[in-house]
Order: structure tokens, then C-alpha cells, then sequence
């Protein structure tokens, strides 16, 4: 929404901001689009929004002629109820359909194609993830066990990990490699408030609670919790998903993602600026990544596969990413892949640089 407020060339144009999405789901083509504006006395309003499949309508949530906001279900939208303006539908399809006072039968065939064998909604299952630290140390009540999107709850999510032997190995594995601790275990004590806590167990028997412990170790056992906990699949995302760890244990980041997205029905999207991450990057890794740039003469930013910038899987072989990550042969890349030569406002050795991405 933040977008809409951005100045345009006409700043008396109603602001609008709007997202088109195709995704497959259990083999069939999903299509989601929203579109919101920006009322200068009513803040933000949902214009438009509709899911679909490539055979049938799901749900359309339109404005009507007086202003409010309308849901309609059905190829025809014979089923129609007044939704919120300011709320999303998407998040009301999954909702008990008395709430919305419709009769589910049309709703609910369509739905289907939403569903997976869990039945669990795909869209619901989507997670931004950015561990804190400092939410990490502290307690958490028992019985928590979906980790916050801040890494709350960290004591009793590990906790019910440590319950099954087998996702215990696994989560001890993983952390061992990762920190010179040399972690035998881990302990849960409760506090008067009945509130979990979080030991690391040393095998000198030393316990290192979540206060003592590092930040960029906490930040492990929140990834680690995160992919280790999602038995019910779906799409995380994660901001700077190597901030606070040692540049020497990254490669241990990305062998967990790629692990854990092979072997479990997840995805995992993270951003980074890290060079040192990129030297770590799999082949698989690598033509699954894109970069995004916005020159300062730009009016929008631009993503593009890496695999597809000129002859980059040669360069990756002979230079490597990270180096022309920080000589910054990806901005002139960037540049060149979207026709852009104008030389009054690029670098005085462009040419060297078009030498040098052409080669």
C-alpha cells in the first residue's frame, strides 16, 4: 500500500497501485490480482481484487456505486455480500462462510482447487519471517508452537521439535555443525509463571541460556525451528536471511534451504547483499535467483535471472559472484539487459565496463 503514495508525473491522477499473480497449485493455473487506491480522507481502498482458476471464477470483490465494497461469488456472481473496503477478501475465502452470509455451495466446488490434501489453503500458508534476537530470548507460553513471524516463541516451538526423536537429531545435527558451542542438548525450564525457557546444553554440562547465547546463533535456531517445524509445507520468505552469521557457516545456510525444500513440500525466498553467500551458491541455487536493481534515472526497479545476463555462467566459473558482486558488473548488467547506453549519467569507464560484460 505504501506504494500508492508515491508522487507521480500527474499528482492530481487518483493513485493506484495494483498486483496480477499466476501460480500452479496441485496442477491447476491459479490467478490472483488486486488492485488498490488511495482516497486522500479515506486512506487506502480495495478497488478490485479476484481469484480465479483457468476454468472457473472463484470470488471478484468489486466496488459498487455508492462506495462500499461487495464480495461476489460464482461464474455469474450470483452470491453477493458487503465485504470491507479496506480488507482483502482473500483472507475471508478461508474464513467460516457464515460470517459472510453466503451459501457455501457454490464457494466451496471452487475452493477445491485451493485445497491440497491437507486441507490447508495455500495462500494461508505464506510466512515473512525476520528472527529478532531479542524476541528469541525471551519465554514463551507452553503449547506455542508456530514460531512468530519475529522469531517469537522459539523456547516451546524447539521444545515440541525435541519431542520427536527423529526431528531432534536432525535439529542437533544442523547446530553442531553451525557453532563452535559443543551443544549435547537442550533444556526447557519454566519460570514461576509456567512461561518455557531456552538452555543450550554444552556436553561439560554448562548450560548457555538464550540471554548469553549469539545473536547470529539465535538467528540459526530460528531458520532451523522455522523449516524444521513446517510439516504442512508453504512459501517462506526471509530478509536478509544471512544477517548475524558468520560468513564461514553460510554454507551451511543454503545446504539447509536446499535441503529441506527437496526433501519437504516448502519454499523458501530470501534477499541478500551478501557476496560471501553468493560464493557458497549450488548450481541449482544459481538458476533459481534473480536480481533486482533500480538506476537512480529509473522510474521502476527491474528483476531479472541471473542465469540470463549475458554470459554470466562462464564469468560465475572464471571470476565468481561475489567478486563481480562487489566490482559491481551486475548493475552494468542491468543496465545493458534493459537497453540502457545513455553515457551522461553512467560511470567515465563504462566502456571498460561493456568490454567487460560483452567478453
Amino acid at each position: 500500500g505504501e506504494v500508492v503514495r508515491f508522487p507521480g508525473v500527474n499528482s492530481h491522477i487518483p493513485k493506484t497501485f495494483s498486483v496480477h499473480t499466476e501460480f500452479n497449485l496441485v496442477g491447476t493455473s491459479v490467478y490472483y490480482s488486486i488492485e488498490v487506491d488511495l482516497d486522500p480522507t479515506s486512506g487506502f481502498i480495495l478497488s478490485e481484487e479476484e481469484l480465479k482458476t483457468e476454468s472457473s471464477r472463484v470470488f471478484v470483490t468489486r466496488r459498487t456505486s455508492t462506495g462500499s465494497s461487495e464480495i461476489l461469488v460464482g461464474k455469474n456472481g450470483e452470491e453477493r455480500t458487503e465485504v470491507s473496503r479496506s480488507r482483502p477478501s482473500l483472507g475471508l475465502v478461508g474464513d467460516p462462510l457464515i460470517a459472510l452470509k453466503v451459501s457455501p455451495s457454490e464457494l466451496e466446488g471452487k475452493m477445491n482447487d485451493l485445497i491440497d490434501n491437507q486441507s490447508h489453503y495455500a495462500l494461508a500458508r505464506m510466512r515473512f519471517l525476520d528472527p529478532s534476537p531479542e524476541r528469541m530470548r525471551e519465554p514463551s507460553i507452553p503449547g506455542a508452537t508456530m514460531l512468530g513471524d519475529g522469531g517469537e516463541n522459539l523456547p516451546s516451538v524447539l521444545e515440541a521439535i525435541c519431542a520427536d526423536s527423529i526431528r531432534e537429531r536432525n535439529l542437533m545435527s544442523w547446530l553442531q555443525e553451525l557453532t563452535p558451542m559443543d551443544v549435547k542438548d537442550f533444556d526447557f525450564p519454566r519460570d514461576p509463571s509456567g512461561r518455557v525457557h531456552l538452555h543450550i546444553v554444552e556436553r561439560n554440562g554448562r548450560k548457555v541460556s538464550a540471554y548469553s547465547a549469539s545473536d547470529g546463533t539465535l538467528r540459526f535456531l530460528g531458520i532451523l525451528a522455522a523449516l524444521l517445524n513446517a510439516s504442512e509445507g508453504g512459501l517462506y520468505f526471509f530478509e536478509e536471511i544471512d544477517n548475524g552469521i558468520h560468513p564461514n557457516r553460510l554454507w551451511l545456510l543454503l545446504d539447509l534451504i536446499e535441503q529441506q525444500t527437496t526433501e519437504g513440500n516448502i519454499q523458501v525466498v530470501t534477499t541478500t547483499h551478501s557476496p560471501a553467500l553468493l560464493a557458497w551458491m549450488s548450481d541449482t541455487a544459481f538458476e533459481n535467483t534473480s536480481v533486482v536493481y533500480r538506476d537512480q534515472y529509473w522510474a521502476d526497479s527491474v528483476i531479472r535471472p541471473i542465469a540470463g545476463l549475458y554470459n554470466l555462467r562462464e564469468l560465475r566459473e572464471s571470476k565468481g559472484l561475489e567478486r563481480l558482486l562487489t566490482s559491481g558488473w551486475f548493475e552494468t548488467a542491468m543496465k545493458f539487459s534493459e537497453g540502457d547506453s545513455d553515457s551522461d549519467h553512467l560511470d567515465d569507464d563504462e566502456d571498460d565496463w561493456e568490454q567487460g560484460v560483452l567478453e
